[in-house]
């Protein structure tokens, strides 16, 4: 339900704010959370307000819980590496009168951050941004390394968990509510033949081999900000995601994302193959910050991160194809099912490419 500009003034009346505001107007291009900026009655666009998705993230103590923590440990690292200027390098949120760290209207939870001045973002990669998005997500990940396990909960439970995944496709076969499983035995196949190598994660982990970190959960090249005068990275963004995992989920889906010639749902799989130029770039910014405190495991590990995400994204939208259709929008009846086979050809080129993206990683180890 939209607010009126009243509503809207009321909502950020229940925040800690510095300054008077006068408007609140839509702000960029998320899928899941509504963005508005905030202006002044200077003029001057200050502050950032959200409306939380409460139906994808349900708890949202938890979220915001994580961010809090995550902002905060950043910021003391940042201040012990004597940095300056990092309200800008750094998201700020800030709490309510109250000092919760979200305000709940009755109908909606809401959040508002500082607006970073004099930042821009990028939605097409190219080798040199995917060495400042590798730098910038290993810096990430490297600031982070030392917070506990179970310092985090996980806002959006077994996200990036193949077994929790494939017993969802599992299910999805059994019931085959839409009668749409003969259609698509070939790719069940495929996707069956893979199925035990696409969990090594997991039993890595069982077997204490593999440990949890803090992980992004969302790294494409447009989750970051680039400073407007110099083009270098400010900050991480978008940390609705963050929570505990496995570092190759992270690199996986950055390759799985960023390295893809072809679209994710590209009808010509002649376009979809993995630009090895776009892999190595991002990986070598990635080491740069992040192999001090990486396990020459999850450095031999990580090109396996690309064909794990990969696969599980494939695993995903044939799940909810069989499903007809229940959790990603389509845009024509047979979408979910193109974006499997886009997804499988990027599988299938990572898979030829493994052996080189292998060899790569050797110098690291």
């Amino acid at each position: 339900m939209a607010k009126t500009k009243e509503e809207l003034r009321d909502i950020l009346d229940h925040f800690q704010l510095n300054e008077k505001v006068t408007s609140a107007e839509p702000f960029g291009n998320g899928h899941i959370n509504d963005t508005l900026k905030v202006t002044t009655d200077k003029g001057e666009i200050k502050y950032v307000l959200q409306r939380i998705n409460h139906q994808i993230f349900t708890d949202v103590e938890a979220l915001q819980n994580n961010i809090h923590i995550v902002t905060s440990h950043i910021r003391e690292q940042l201040e012990a590496k004597g940095e300056t200027d990092i309200d800008r390098k750094v998201l700020t949120f800030l709490p309510t009168r109250d000092g919760k760290k979200y305000y709940f209207d009755g109908e909606s939870y809401w959040r508002v951050s500082l607006f970073i001045p004099r930042s821009k973002s990028y939605e097409e990669i190219t080798p040199e941004l995917s060495f400042e998005a590798g730098k910038a997500f290993g810096d990430f990940h490297a600031m982070l390394s030392d917070l506990p396990e179970g310092t985090l909960k996980e806002t959006i439970p077994n996200f990036h968990n193949m077994e929790f995944r494939l017993r969802q496709f599992h299910e999805a076969i059994e019931a085959n509510p839409a009668g749409r499983l003969d259609e698509v035995l070939d790719l069940v196949e495929e996707i069956e033949r893979r199925a035990e190598q696409m969990c090594v994660q997991e039993r890595l982990y069982r077997e204490g081999k593999l440990r949890k970190r803090v992980n992004h959960c969302d790294t494409k090249v447009n989750n970051m900000l680039f400073d407007a005068d110099n083009d270098q990275v400010l900050c991480v963004i978008d940390l609705d995601t963050v929570m505990p995992g496995f570092v190759l989920s992270d690199i996986g889906d950055f390759i799985r994302t960023g390295a893809n010639t072809g679209a994710e749902d590209d009808e010509n799989l002649d376009n979809v193959n993995v630009n090895m130029e776009i892999f190595e770039a991002y990986t070598k910014g990635y080491m740069e910050k992040a192999k001090a405190f990486l396990t020459p495991l999850e450095i031999q590990l990580l090109p396996y991160g690309g064909r794990l995400l990969t696969y599980m994204q494939t695993v995903r939208f044939l799940t909810d194809y069989i499903n007809g259709d229940t959790y990603y929008k389509i845009h024509s009846p047979k979408h979910n099912l193109i974006r499997t086979k886009a997804q499988f050809k990027l599988l299938q080129s990572l898979e030829a490419h493994a052996e080189e993206m292998d060899r790569f990683m050797q110098k690291w180890l």
